[in-house]
């Protein structure tokens, strides 16, 4: 089977390979402005006509409370690209909207939200460690890295990226999907959790399918991977067959878990943005890569 292209799923950095000059970690960027980033809790505050979202262009703008120093990001389409957090009390002026990353319509075109999940990834990052974990000294920035050593005892920090796998479990024709209760009415996805002590991926998927649903899985295998920076997660996707088991739905996770199939999905499915969905589409309804 030929290797699927989940690298051009969004917030992963090839979708943004053809307009896209990171910055190195530290730069100072040119002064006079550029596009903006504006992430106000989990939604990227946007110029809006009524028909398209774009980025704030020009100076940091007036109308917004800063929550912290701005994040030169780099190059985009040559323009300076900046990322800020703005306090959720700025009210917005008229033309501009706070759109959520996780709307159910999915306005946000694929490379601008890649690039308000890069913002998001990396401002949580310098916003959540300023303190050494080991002994509570004072963090300062290592030069050319993102990571942060320790002025007291010299531990060295770097980013936290946290290893999660997502599984499509199929039963002849038959595909297992699950419901958290805090999802939108009738939606279901994938069999998803995050990798614990001593586990390779493969053995997280097993385990995972079997405390939320009771069901052993076999020949399982490794489909493709997302960045999912909410805030900092690696999505590794992976297909599995049913080996047995009875459904069980662990309550403490899930809300429910069934069976379906393609004569007879659920009202509603994740969106394209995810790999979940991409998952679905393309191991469970057949559509191309």
């Amino acid at each position: 089977m030929r290797y699927p292209e989940a690298v051009n799923l969004p917030f992963n950095r090839t979708i943004l390979d053809r307009g896209f000059v990171p910055a190195r970690p530290g730069d100072v960027g040119p002064e006079g402005g550029g596009r903006w980033v504006l992430l106000q809790g989990n939604a990227m505050v946007m110029r809006f006509d009524g028909k398209t979202l774009a980025l704030h262009d020009g100076e940091f703008p007036a109308w917004a409370e800063s929550k912290g120093d701005s994040l030169f990001l780099g190059d985009w389409e040559e323009r300076p690209l900046w990322g800020a957090v703005i306090g959720t009390g700025s009210g917005l002026p008229e033309g501009y909207v706070a759109e959520p990353f996780n709307a159910n319509e999915e306005r946000i075109p694929g490379d601008i939200m890649s690039l308000g999940g890069l913002a998001h990834q990396i401002l949580q990052w310098q916003r959540h460690c300023t303190v050494c974990s080991r002994c509570g000294g004072t963090l300062e920035a290592i030069p050319g890295t993102w990571g942060r050593c320790c002025q007291s005892c010299r531990h060295h920090h770097f980013p936290h990226i946290h290893p999660c796998v997502i599984v499509l479990v199929r039963r002849r024709d038959e595909f297992l999907l699950v419901r958290k209760p805090e999802w939108p009415a009738g939606r279901y996805s994938l069999v998803a959790g995050f990798v614990d002590f001593g586990e390779s991926l493969e053995e997280c998927v097993r385990r995972e399918v079997r405390e939320e649903t009771g069901i052993e899985v076999a020949n399982v295998h490794y489909v493709g991977s997302q960045n999912w920076p909410f805030p900092s997660q690696l999505m590794a996707g992976f297909v599995a067959d049913c080996a047995g088991g009875e459904l069980r739905v662990d309550r403490d996770e899930l809300e429910d878990a069934r069976w379906f199939c393609s004569a007879g999905m659920p009202e509603s499915l994740p969106g394209k943005r995810s790999i979940a969905r991409w998952i679905i589409d393309r191991y469970m309804l057949g559509e191309k890569a």
